[in-house]
C-alpha cells in the first residue's frame, strides 16, 4: 500500500463514522424526519402481562395517554364504537414495531376476547359479533411494539357495557366507563 492510500482511507473512514454519528445536527432524539419519529427508550417494561401475554410498559401519570370508549346502536343490528384519546396518536399501518411515547394502536376486546386492532378512533361492531345478553367492550392502548401502555401497573383502557337484545330487536344503548 502506498503512503497516499493510507491517509485517504483514514479520511474516508472518518467521514463515514462522522456521518453515522449525526455530526452536528443538534436535532435531539425526538425529532421527526421524513414522516418517522426517532425513538428513544420509553417507560419500563414490566414482568406483568395482559391476557395475550403482552408485557406492560410502565409510564408516569403526567402526560400519559388516556382513552374513553363510547358505544351507540347503529340503524341496523350493530354498534358504532368511538374512541376518544388524549396524549395519544394512532400509528399508521406498517409503522416500525418500536415503542414511541404517545403513539400506537388500540385493541378492542369483547368480554376479554380480542375483536380488532384499531388505527383510528372509529369502528363498526357488527351485531353478529355480539351474542345476546350484556357484555363488556374494552379498548386498551398499546405501543407499536404491542406492549400495553400502563400507569402504576394498570393498563390504560376504557370499558363500556353493551346489551344485545333478541334477534330483530334494536340493540340497547350502552354506558361508557
Amino acid at each position: 500500500m502506498s503512503w497516499t492510500r493510507g491517509p485517504l482511507a483514514v479520511l474516508a473512514m472518518a467521514a463515514l463514522l462522522g456521518g453515522a454519528a449525526g455530526c452536528g445536527s443538534g436535532d435531539g432524539p425526538e425529532r421527526e424526519r421524513e414522516g418517522e419519529v426517532a425513538v428513544s427508550p420509553v417507560g419500563k417494561v414490566l414482568d406483568h402481562t395482559d391476557e395475550q401475554g403482552r408485557h406492560y410498559r410502565e409510564i408516569g401519570k403526567d402526560g400519559a395517554p388516556e382513552v374513553t370508549v363510547e358505544v351507540q346502536p347503529d340503524e341496523g343490528d350493530g354498534w358504532e364504537v368511538r374512541l376518544t384519546v388524549r396524549n395519544f396518536r394512532f400509528s399508521p399501518p406498517r409503522t416500525r414495531p418500536v415503542a414511541t411515547a404517545g403513539h400506537g394502536v388500540a385493541l378492542l376486546y369483547l368480554d376479554g376476547h380480542r375483536l380488532a386492532r384499531l388505527r383510528t378512533g372509529e369502528h363498526h361492531l357488527s351485531g353478529r359479533q355480539v351474542p345476546r345478553g350484556t357484555h363488556q367492550l374494552t379498548a386498551r392502548l398499546y405501543a407499536d411494539d404491542l406492549t400495553v401502555w400502563a400507569v402504576r401497573g394498570t393498563a390504560i383502557e376504557s370499558t363500556a357495557d353493551i346489551t344485545a337484545s333478541a334477534p330483530g330487536a334494536p340493540p340497547a344503548p350502552s354506558d361508557a366507563g
